[in-house]
């Protein structure tokens, strides 16, 4: 009887400490999703990163533009006018393509980058870019690309 009390003791402990206690942000959720807490807003990741050129965060924002050839990649609306680029850890998932203009919580990396000419007119072709616009792409860009292990569209 003892032993009988004792495994179900240890059982429940067990259960207890292995319990996840972070609660799932609601809405369409790609990848591992989001959890609730310690997210920021688009206006915040330049005071987060301080002097770092890459940090884990949790971001949320509007969306602005949507890779069109398969989702592959979105842009996130910045405070000035600018935009980020958002791509998806190892390619495990893609979004859909009508979602420019929803907001959206993503968790990953943000990080400082220099985007090449080659790779900023790949992006432009595959958001069904017009001719026009991608030749006028001449330099690289500095920006701050994020790549996001969970996204979640918030309904």
């Amino acid at each position: 009887m003892n032993k009988l009390l004792l495994s179900l003791v240890f059982t429940f402990m067990s259960a207890f400490a292995f319990a996840q206690t972070a609660t799932p942000i609601k809405g369409q959720s790609f990848g591992e999703g989001v959890t609730e807490g310690g997210i920021i807003t688009t206006a915040e990741i330049e005071k987060t990163l301080g002097e770092k050129n890459k940090a884990d965060m949790k971001v949320t924002g509007v969306v602005t533009l949507v890779c069109q050839k398969k989702g592959c990649f979105m842009r996130l609306e910045l405070p000035n006018k600018e935009s980020m680029f958002v791509n998806f850890k190892d390619y495990e998932f893609f979004m859909p393509f009508d979602i420019a203009g929803k907001k959206v919580v993503i968790d990953g990396f943000a990080e400082r980058k220099v985007t090449s000419v080659e790779d900023l007119k790949h992006y432009a072709e595959d958001a069904k870019k017009s001719a026009e616009e991608i030749a006028k792409i001449t330099e690289p860009k500095k920006e701050i690309v994020f790549e996001a292990k969970g996204v979640v569209i918030l309904d």
